[in-house]
């Protein structure tokens, strides 16, 4: 069937954090501004309709009547094995595969499971706030291999610091975030090779946050880290259908552990966990049947993206964005206006009425940029946008170095 995602559906008084969380959005110090005009595009949560194969799935799980303790069958296992087969020649045995009720979740039991207090924790800042929360939050070290950008934004991967940093004899996992959010990079075969050979080195173990891995522009090719290595006995997956099919209030990761030591230990770490029938359902469902959407999805999303870099040359061409290579977010440079980052924030946040996520959240190299995320009707898109430029308009720079980059 056809999908409409230019509909824009009401999200107020539906529990949605992103619509209606403006209490608890100021509490945490996202914004200070939040009122019924403010147009929060900082979360990774669509506000576009599901696939109509997991709503039915779902009105068929409430006409049961009946939601108690739940078990996960045999198809459930079939729909992930088939989908990352089918999509991603990558083959998972049924007994790798460990449920857990979400991604950031899991990636504190890695933690917990996996390293000691004091020990060190490698992540590639700017990157998604909870890895850092996870590391400290839990009495260990971050170990930062910053990214590098070069001058038309795209970020390459410090292999020499890594390598370094991965020797100590204290370091003892790297959580890779493929694709990277904020930056959008989908990392190379080559580049994931290298990292598994410096890991399996020197006894560091990988957790992969794979979970943007369906969301890639059109050009590129996603490839999960444990299909391009021979030996994944130091690697851990996470996957999910909660970005790809916009069910993150199901709660549903799938972590893919083929060692089965390491998958013990994870799982009597973690505990034991059930899944609610409406979790195993849909996932059934869009696994099984929900390609057709996700194609026009990406399509509706990467048009987005091409109005989102035709707007900024136009009328904000100070502001450096390169295409992401994957996820739906993107990662804007607001550097050239020689303003400060609290400015640039008072600006967007508080004049302009539009909740984005300020890069220091994702580490201190994220100070000059914005992290938006595009997955709402573009209507609402172009209202953020139109909103963001206004506030800007008086500030005169050289407006003749071009800024607004293109991927090839």
């Amino acid at each position: 069937m056809k999908y409409n995602f230019d509909e824009i559906v009401n999200r107020r008084g539906t529990y949605s954090l992103k619509w209606d969380g403006g209490e608890l959005i100021k509490e945490i110090g996202i914004t200070e501004r939040y009122d019924e005009e403010t147009l929060p595009l900082f979360t990774a949560d669509m506000d576009l309709p599901v696939p109509q194969p997991l709503i039915d799935a779902l009105h068929k799980t409430v006409d049961h009547k009946i939601f108690g303790y739940s078990v996960f069958p045999d198809e459930y296992y079939e729909a992930i094995q088939h989908w990352f087969k089918k999509r991603h020649n990558w083959e998972i045995k049924k007994d790798e595969i460990v449920y857990s009720p979400g991604t950031v979740h899991a990636l504190n039991i890695a933690v917990r499971a996996f390293t000691d207090p004091g020990d060190g924790v490698i992540i590639q800042r700017p990157v998604y706030p909870p890895f850092t929360v996870a590391i400290e939050k839990n009495g260990r070290k971050v170990v930062n291999n910053e990214l590098k950008c070069d001058d038309e934004g795209y970020y390459s991967i410090d292999f020499e610091d890594f390598e370094t940093k991965a020797k100590d004899e204290k370091t003892k996992l790297f959580i890779l975030c493929n694709p990277h959010n904020p930056v959008g990079r989908v990392f190379h075969q080559e580049e994931l090779r290298k990292l598994s050979d410096i890991c399996a080195a020197n006894n560091v173990l990988i957790i992969a946050d794979e979970i943007h891995g369906d969301l890639i522009r059109h050009e590129n090719t996603f490839n999960p880290i444990a299909k391009v290595i021979e030996n994944t006995d130091h690697i851990i997956t996470c996957t999910a259908i909660n970005k790809t099919f916009n069910v993150a209030g199901l709660h549903c990761t799938n972590v893919i552990i083929s060692n089965p030591r390491l998958r013990k230990t994870f799982s009597d770490t973690m505990g034991f966990q059930l899944a609610s029938p409406f979790t195993i359902a849909a996932l059934i469902a869009v696994y099984n049947e929900g390609e057709d959407w996700l194609a026009q999805l990406k399509e509706y999303i990467d048009g987005t993206i091409d109005w989102v870099v035709q707007f900024l040359t136009e009328r904000m061409p100070q502001v450096k964005v390169k295409v992401p290579e994957g996820t739906y977010v993107m990662w804007m440079d607001f550097s050239a206006f020689g303003l400060s980052p609290e400015e640039v924030h008072d600006r967007i946040y508080n004049k302009a009425n539009v909740l984005l996520e300020d890069g220091s959240m994702f580490g201190e190299e994220g100070l000059q940029y914005q992290r938006i995320c595009l997955p709402s009707p573009r209507a609402i898109i172009r209202e953020a946008f139109e909103r963001i430029a206004k506030e800007f308009e008086d500030i005169r720079v050289d407006n003749s170095l071009r800024s607004v980059v293109n991927s090839e």
